[in-house]
């Protein structure tokens, strides 16, 4: 059974000021020079950076009076120059097993005129690790024909400091920072000195990889040692195959990859990942074999929905441990997850057993993904906002 819960708005609603920039998403070099830019001396604003990067990422403050290491008169200061924002919380989901999804609302505090934007985020709960799904842009330009986000026009990128802010909103609600109260219905996290979120996956709205200025420092901020400290390990970015920007990935961000490949040729790759139209098989796997890093402990993700009667076969199986060879790699396979509208279905789990059977047999792991959170809509491939209402106009004024 699932539930929505009642919000209490006072605190899961912070509507932002007009005219005054958010410090959230900014480096510590950005966040000095933004200290500097307001009248803070430089050796001070350096230190003060560092202050609040600690206040911010470590305890999870949103309220310059709470940094009580730092001087009553340059809190005020701060407070009437810069906000700490996070996003308006529309919806908070409960599937019936434990996984969580929020539709959050972002507002642009640099135009307050522009209508705000939402996207969705959801967050796994398993014995061994929680794991939140990640949103980089609203809507998606790729038009993946089984994907329920490919339906919904872009609308614009998120900045670096709205994907921190869902890691963040996330965290508060799950109770995860230091001295943190839980959600009022107790929550699903663990105990003690554990933490909630371990791992984060870039798989939610939205290529990546289009938006990837923006993704790689949200995700730099979110693996610093001192500050969110996730592990790069435990980061993993999903993207459809822009093939151009694989290496700089690996070499600048150096996280997890996940590759959304779904079809092991390029006819009906061609259909369910457009994409593959400008980027085709044999470019997207010699961008993957040379992913910097790679090696048997930093395998790359291949994920590959089921679809029943449309690459399920046993010739598909071993087409795809064919193409794979000689690539360090896990094969994560997807049961389909409906939604409103879709033409496609899930393969049988007998076929489903039978392929992964084939691929267990050539050396490759090939968990079955369990679906999490269909109840609610939250499950892999089934996200979506209603942000695609906007009219042309209000998009335009997004993107321009």
């Amino acid at each position: 059974m699932s539930f929505a819960l009642d919000l209490d708005h006072s605190t899961a609603v912070r509507p932002t000021a007009p005219g005054r920039p958010s410090l959230i998403g900014l480096s510590k070099l950005q966040l000095a020079a933004a200290l500097a830019g307001v009248g803070i001396a430089e050796k001070e604003s350096r230190m003060r950076a560092s202050q609040l990067w600690n206040w911010l990422y470590v305890n999870g403050v949103t309220d310059f009076d709470r940094m009580s290491n730092i001087a009553k008169p340059v809190r005020q200061l701060l407070a009437n120059q810069f906000i700490l924002d996070r996003p308006e919380i529309v919806s908070e989901q409960i599937s019936s097993d434990g996984t969580r999804k929020w539709l959050f609302r972002f507002r642009d505090p640099a135009n307050p005129r522009l209508p705000p934007v939402e996207v969705e985020t959801v967050y796994i709960p398993e014995a061994d690790r929680g794991t939140l799904c990640v949103s980089s842009q609203v809507g998606c330009t790729l038009t993946c024909t089984f994907c329920h986000t490919g339906t919904q026009k872009l609308v614009r990128n998120l900045s670096a400091g709205e994907i921190l802010g869902q890691i963040l909103m996330a965290r508060e609600r799950l109770g995860d920072f230091p001295g943190g109260s839980r959600p009022a219905d107790g929550g699903l996290v663990p105990g003690g000195d554990s933490r909630a979120i371990t791992n984060a996956v870039m798989m939610g709205m939205g290529e990546p990889l289009y938006n990837y200025e923006n993704v790689k420092q949200a995700l730099l901020i979110a693996s610093a040692g001192d500050g969110m400290s996730l592990s790069k390990r435990r980061i993993t970015l999903s993207t459809s195959g822009v093939v151009p920007l694989i290496e700089p990935t690996g070499r600048e961000i150096d996280v997890m990859l996940a590759i959304s490949l779904h079809a092991v040729n390029d006819d009906l790759r061609d259909v369910l990942v457009p994409i593959n139209k400008k980027y085709p098989l044999a470019e997207l796997l010699e961008a993957c074999r040379n992913y910097p890093g790679l090696s048997n402990a930093r395998r790359i993700t291949f994920e590959y929905v089921m679809l029943d009667g449309i690459n399920d076969s046993d010739a598909d199986a071993r087409e795809l441990v064919r193409l794979l060879a000689g690539i360090p790699a896990k094969i994560n396979l997807i049961p389909f997850n409906p939604w409103p509208g879709t033409n496609y279905g899930c393969s049988p789990s007998s076929r489903i057993e039978r392929f992964a059977d084939i691929v267990n047999k050539a050396g490759y792991a090939s968990p079955v993904r369990t679906p999490r959170g269909r109840d609610i809509f939250a499950a892999c491939g089934q996200l979506k906002s209603e942000s695609e209402r906007l009219s042309k106009k209000d998009r335009d004024a997004l993107v321009g």
